[in-house]
């Protein structure tokens, strides 16, 4: 799974990083950024959960 993060849309919520810590943090101005690694089957329900719960719509996922 590809984990695609807009830079530009964050708000700096960090729904996010309580939804999926492993995969996203916040850099020091809350934006959030993704961690390094390679998402598996396991963690797809944190990130969509992750995904839905962004209120800028900043994350999107695509299947590999």
């Amino acid at each position: 799974m590809r984990i695609n993060l807009d830079r530009e849309k964050c708000i700096g919520s960090g729904q996010c990083v309580l939804a999926a810590p492993d995969w996203f943090d916040q850099d020091d101005d809350g934006i959030a950024v993704v961690l390094e690694g390679k998402a598996t089957d396991e963690d797809s329900e944190d990130l969509r959960h992750a995904a839905f719960t962004c209120p800028a719509l900043a994350i999107s996922l695509d299947s590999e």
